[in-house]
């Protein structure tokens, strides 16, 4: 009898751990199911800007180029509105089975903390790429009485709350770093909202605002001698417009690049989101999406999701500093 005990609980022993084997494994087959089987129709793609923007013009590369990867269409749906929050909620709210993705704008760290999204990007995301970054600048029309930025400072200096400008909406990064600089240049802007880029580039265009702060909406007609580029807010120049300074070089110490993201939302499979990666990774990486980051002159800024998630916290934090500092509260109820 107690010859057989040592045998019993030896089967016992690996009764269990065959059991547990068993069920690991059995947990990890749905996820391999779900991967192999992905994708079996059409994606939707949230772009949160008006179609014709510079967001929007990069994403659709991007999108054109993983659908060819992951063998499905990669449709563009434009949800604009809120400074790009309205498509950043409903990606957040979108069921999360990678049949629903999105640009996911840098500004989720801001406007979070501001309430104009309810939702938290450092749990309600799924980070997929960071791709590229933007070319931000101030803008004048060619007939404009400011040839350089210094003439925009002394004339707002005289007239405070008189020089307007343009920007893509309240809250936003062209509102933000149009602000941030207005605050180191001790000057005070009147700040006009549109609903995206490409609408404050034609309320400048046609005469209706005195500057614009925007991406590189506003390059075609820069090279087309319509408008002036008083400066770009990048680290360094940029060399398709070398001659034009940047804020820091002329003594103002602010840096905006704003860098686009790719993301789904929080509880998608890791085996599907491992897919996602790859295909966006292999997109960025493609002629066509540099072709088209070099038009725009969008420095390719490409991190993998975990890498991206690190950054978006990051910047979560920083915003917090500068939420106070530029008093952004009060400027939203304003």
């Amino acid at each position: 009898m107690n010859s057989s005990r040592p045998l019993q609980r030896r089967q016992f022993v690996l009764g269990a751990a065959g059991a547990a084997a068993l069920a690991a494994t059995s947990t990890l087959l749905p996820s391999r199911a779900l991967a192999n089987g992905y994708a079996e129709r059409p994606i939707t793609f949230i772009c949160p800007w008006p179609a014709g923007g510079t967001a929007d013009q990069s994403m659709r590369t991007l999108c054109t180029v993983a659908g060819r990867i992951l063998g499905q269409a990669v449709a563009v749906e434009n949800r604009a509105g809120a400074s790009g929050m309205i498509g950043s909620k409903a990606l957040a709210s979108a069921r999360p089975d990678g049949y629903t993705i999105g640009q996911i704008p840098i500004s989720v760290t801001r406007f979070s903390q501001l309430g104009t999204l309810q939702a938290d990007p450092r749990k309600d995301f799924t980070y997929l790429a960071r791709t590229s970054g933007q070319t931000f600048g101030i803008a004048v029309p060619a007939d404009s009485r400011f040839k350089t930025l210094q003439d925009f400072v002394q004339h707002a200096k005289a007239n405070p709350g008189q020089v307007t400008y343009a920007h893509a909406g309240v809250g936003g990064a062209t509102h933000v770093g149009m602000e941030e600089f207005a605050s180191v240049a001790g000057i005070r802007l009147n700040h006009v909202p549109f609903k995206g880029g490409a609408e404050a580039l034609q309320g400048v265009l046609g005469g209706h605002v005195d500057a614009l702060a925007d991406s590189s909406s506003w390059a075609p007609h820069v090279e087309a001698g319509k408008l002036r580029l008083l400066a770009t807010w990048g680290e360094q120049r940029t060399a398709r417009f070398k001659d034009t300074p940047t804020l820091r070089e002329l003594g103002y110490d602010v840096v905006v690049d704003a860098p686009n993201g790719i993301g789904a939302p929080k509880g998608l499979d890791p085996a599907i989101a491992a897919k996602l990666r790859e295909a966006f990774r292999q997109a960025v990486a493609s002629p066509e999406f540099k072709a088209v980051a070099d038009r725009l002159d969008a420095p390719l800024l490409y991190l993998d999701g975990p890498d991206y998630e690190k950054y978006v916290n990051t910047v979560y934090a920083k915003e917090t500093v500068l939420i106070d500092k530029l008093k952004l509260r009060e400027l939203m109820k304003s």
